[in-house]
């Protein structure tokens, strides 16, 4: 069976589609879609007939793509108000079998038994050991024998009003959440390596309306903060200083602004009609300094943030989001972060960093299957033969979202 999944990342400007194919361990781009988003602010459902809407063109663009609608979906939720459990659990087995996925999975779900409280749902659960007959400590037992298998996790949740909106709109068009996650677990995911797994690090993902900040303690999401700032800041900047419209500032700040002023000259520059109807000249240097102005601000704000999070040392500090490709963005976040990676999307199809929390889905929705030894693919067989011959360039059974880990879990 072919390895395809889907994956769904609501934004406030855009609603970013990807469907992706794992080969060897790789993530292959099949379709990239990203269309207008509308009725949706802050990551949250607020007008449900306008995200449908765009949630449906989405849907019919990658259709357009690949030749077939993607039917299933990992879909992301709002962190806002999420909460990180340190769990442990424990279970049986027949000392004579080997451990399946089955019997990892029974394990983590001991963990969580009746201890999530109510109003909230569980985004995901991450083992951070488990152990084989109370002494053996293992990453991964599959396939290893005992007479106990235990574990200790960390439990993600997050309010439920983050997360029903969005199931019911998805349900509107047909489409079915397989499973559900949050924003930092993709971006770290699409730049996981062995440095970020064993070590204590965070990840900031600027947003239109808000900036994400997340702490890693040997790859376990372990606290996360919203800040409410973003790319939105800077357009309304540009638009103050030079009485310009907001999308005039969009395209100032996309298309001739810097990150770092003393790289920018002042001879670049391009004139506007501002909202009185005046003629307003622009030059590069003078636009830089504002929205270098905003960013350091931005990004100072994420470092008070990451300092009040942990007090663990970090080894790393990896940023995310479409506005790290402004550029000379990166001297910038090194003059205020040491050990900084700024996010470089390299899938063929997707290069651009807008698209890292949408791939990270994927990723990280195969490690889950990995962790399992599942297979899943958001197609049928015959619906995987179909597209095959099309080529086109590029937890408990009470709760909201059982359905969602009854099928993870069960089939």
């Amino acid at each position: 069976m072919r390895k395809i999944i889907a994956s769904l990342d609501i934004g406030d400007v855009e609603i970013k589609l990807v469907v992706g194919e794992i080969v060897k361990n790789k993530l292959n781009i099949l379709a990239c879609i990203n269309i207008p988003s509308r009725g949706v602010k802050k990551g949250f459902i607020i007008n449900p007939e306008s995200a449908i809407e765009s949630l449906k063109e989405a849907f019919s663009k990658a259709e357009e793509t690949i030749g077939i609608r993607p039917s299933k979906v990992i879909v992301g939720v709002p962190i806002l108000g999420a909460n990180y459990y340190l769990m442990e659990g424990a279970i049986s087995l027949n000392p004579e079998e080997e451990i399946t996925g089955n019997d990892i999975m029974s394990v983590l779900q001991a963990s969580i038994y009746k201890k999530i409280p109510d109003g909230e749902e569980i985004v995901s659960i991450i083992p951070s050991k488990f152990r084989i007959n109370d002494d053996e400590v293992v990453a991964n037992p599959l396939g290893m024998k005992g007479a106990k298998l235990a574990t200790k996790a960390v439990a993600i949740t997050v309010p439920r009003k983050n997360v029903i909106p969005i199931i019911k709109c998805l349900e509107k068009i047909n489409v079915k959440v397989v499973d559900i996650a949050i924003g930092p677990l993709g971006d770290f995911y699409e730049f996981k390596d062995s440095v970020n797994t064993s070590d204590v690090g965070a990840l900031i993902n600027i947003g239109f309306s808000k900036t994400e900040v997340s702490v890693f303690n040997k790859g376990i999401l372990t606290s996360s903060e919203v800040i409410d700032i973003g790319s939105l800041n800077i357009d309304k900047d540009l638009s103050y200083v030079y009485k310009i419209s907001l999308d005039d500032a969009t395209y100032i700040k996309e298309n001739m602004a810097l990150a770092d002023k003393n790289m920018a000259t002042p001879s670049e520059a391009i004139v506007l009609d501002n909202i009185m109807g005046q003629k307003v000249k622009i030059n590069q240097y003078d636009a830089s300094e504002v929205v270098m102005g905003r960013l350091e601000e931005i990004l100072n704000l994420a470092k008070k943030q990451i300092n009040l999070l942990t007090k663990k040392e970090i080894s790393y500090i990896i940023i995310v989001g479409g506005m790290t490709e402004i550029s000379e963005f990166k001297y910038l976040a090194e003059q205020i972060f040491k050990n900084v990676y700024v996010g470089d999307i390299t899938e063929i199809g997707a290069r651009h960093n807008k698209y890292s929390t949408a791939l990270g889905y994927i990723k990280y929705y195969d490690s889950r299957l990995r962790l399992r030894n599942r297979d899943f693919s958001i197609f049928s067989l015959e619906e995987q033969n179909e597209l095959g011959g099309y080529r086109k360039v590029n937890i408990n059974d009470n709760s909201i979202l059982g359905k969602i880990f009854g099928y993870f879990f069960d089939n």
